[in-house]
């Protein structure tokens, strides 16, 4: 029978609360929706392996949920278990599969594509990918791969039968991240999450556990839906009709934009986003960030000077959380390795819904060759076929890609926006990319209060962030045009006040009559 690998339980003893029976667990957590049970018992002799296993496969039994045993054949076979997990050092796929019935489930853990690959050819049934998050459940023995590496994974599955699970440090407050960040390029998604301590040391098995599975429904249920109806319709006249409506949104709403940034704009920043209507917050302290995510309209994330990492990670978490929409600026993140690596923590940390930066910033995020970066400034004459690029980025990264240049262009993966708006001038002054991306995030609070009517709960951020990411783009663009050809602008020096003048005078008939924009895809 076909199997439901939602809400996968591995059991761990040790982990129970004081006080909790493990049938006692174990049976909350199967009315709670649990849809799959694996008992793990790595450090008792076969006799109590065997009683632990009757006792369990009884209950999944009553409540018609598949039993898997996790290493041992023998266990699996005295019990009649539905199947067995595998690990990498455990007996071969092929052995246990000439011990079992044919049609016992088998699961194998994978921790690399190699992995992946090799349980395609075993024909196994599933494989647990892992581990997605840091864990204390079990010593590792492999790498943390993190919810950017799961897609990969997943994309070598496609055309298979082959079910995957993520496992790993999964729990209710990162679980529509790890679901939404998981999913590969080609569209290949979880089909379940395997949960250890989040349910088995609760004191409340069922209450967690239907939480889990009611999140990972909504979001299957979610993408489903995204599936079948009709990508949106993007053309010149409806994007800046929907700019100027968000332009709108922003003066009658005033949202609050929590901003940590780099120490060079901090000043700038906040007067762009006066300047467009919102309220900003430059706050950097770990301890404000919970707080400051319930009320906040959007995260701008802008790691210029990488000094607040600690409060970077717990902001994205919390906004994720709330689902809140946060804009990723890796500004020269290409410059040095300590970059590269906190900004790999920090997408691994939290799902951006727009990440914005130059040519020389996002080639480095997505590993690419061919443009080089020069500290902050990205050298050469860019992308060959920027178009393309930026939607495999959005593909990849799961979010909106803005990359800013002479020529911007912004991609959800599906559609892709040239924008030909903006003056020489702005790269005359210090930091007019993180205005952008300023401009960006409160664009982006705009779309969320505009979506909140039609949110879903399986959905980790509301709200069309590519109509976003082109507003804020434009926003600054003509309002840059408009300040360069001032009579009392003469340079950087006079350019910059006048550019803050022209985002609080910025109009949306000016928007519509101004922006210059395509649509290619």
């Amino acid at each position: 029978m076909p199997i439901d690998y939602s809400l996968y339980l591995v059991t761990g003893r040790d982990l129970l609360p004081e006080g909790t029976t493990y049938i006692t667990s174990l049976e909350e957590s199967l009315r709670g929706g649990v849809t799959v049970v694996q008992v793990r018992e790595k450090n008792v002799d076969t006799l109590e392996f065997l009683e632990i296993a009757r006792q369990s496969k009884a209950l999944c039994d009553k409540y018609q949920v598949p039993l898997i045993i996790n290493d041992r054949v023998d266990i699996a076979l005295a019990v009649n278990a539905h199947g067995v997990h595998l690990g990498q050092t455990d007996m071969p796929v092929h052995i246990a599969r000439s011990l079992l019935p044919p049609s016992t489930i088998i699961g194998v853990s994978c921790n690399n594509l190699e992995h992946v690959q090799q349980a395609i050819r075993d024909g196994v049934d599933y494989i647990g990918i892992g581990p997605v998050w840091p864990t204390s459940t079990k010593k590792l023995t492999n790498p943390v791969i993190g919810v950017r590496g799961v897609g990969p994974l997943l994309a070598a599955l496609d055309g298979t039968t082959v079910k995957a699970v993520a496992i790993g440090g999964v729990k209710s407050d990162n679980l529509l991240r790890t679901l939404h960040g998981s999913m590969s390029s080609s569209g290949h998604k979880l089909d379940g999450i395997a949960v250890v301590s989040e349910i088995v040391a609760s004191h409340e098995p069922y209450a967690i556990s239907r939480t889990l599975r009611e999140t990972y429904t909504a979001w299957d249920s979610c993408t489903a839906e995204q599936r079948a109806k009709p990508s949106i319709l993007y053309t010149a006249e409806n994007i800046k009709a929907g700019v100027a409506n968000l332009m709108g949104i922003i003066q009658t709403t005033n949202p609050l934009i929590h901003h940590i940034t780099n120490v060079v704009v901090t000043n700038q920043s906040a007067n762009a986003t006066l300047a467009l209507g919102a309220s900003p917050i430059m706050a950097t302290t770990p301890e404000e960030m919970e707080d400051l995510s319930r009320v906040l309209g959007a995260l701008l994330i802008n790691f210029g000077t990488v000094t607040d990492k600690a409060g970077m990670i717990l902001a994205g978490k919390y906004a994720n959380r709330e689902r809140k929409p946060i804009v990723f600026d890796p500004v020269g993140v290409g410059a040095t390795q300590f970059r590269r690596k906190t900004a790999a923590q920090l997408l691994n940390t939290w799902q951006a819904s727009v990440i914005k930066g130059n040519a020389g910033e996002l080639g480095a995020l997505a590993e690419s060759q061919e443009v080089k970066a020069k500290g902050v400034d990205s050298v050469g004459s860019g992308f060959a076929d920027p178009a393309n690029f930026v939607k495999e980025l959005a593909r990849r990264e799961r979010c909106v890609i803005a990359l800013t240049g002479k020529t911007d262009w912004v991609s959800d993966g599906t559609t892709v926006v040239k924008l030909d708006n903006g003056h020489e001038l702005l790269g005359d002054i210090t930091g007019s990319g993180c205005m952008v991306g300023t401009c960006i995030a409160t664009f982006c609070a705009a779309a969320l209060t505009q979506a909140n009517t039609e949110s879903s709960p399986g959905m980790l951020v509301r709200g069309d962030m590519l109509l976003a990411a082109v507003g804020g783009i434009l926003a600054l663009t003509i309002a840059a045009e408009a300040a360069a050809n001032r009579s009392d602008v003469r340079g950087s020096g006079t350019f910059l006040p006048a550019l803050i003048d022209e985002l609080y005078n910025l109009k949306p008939g000016t928007v519509l009559e101004k922006a210059r924009i395509q649509v290619i895809s």
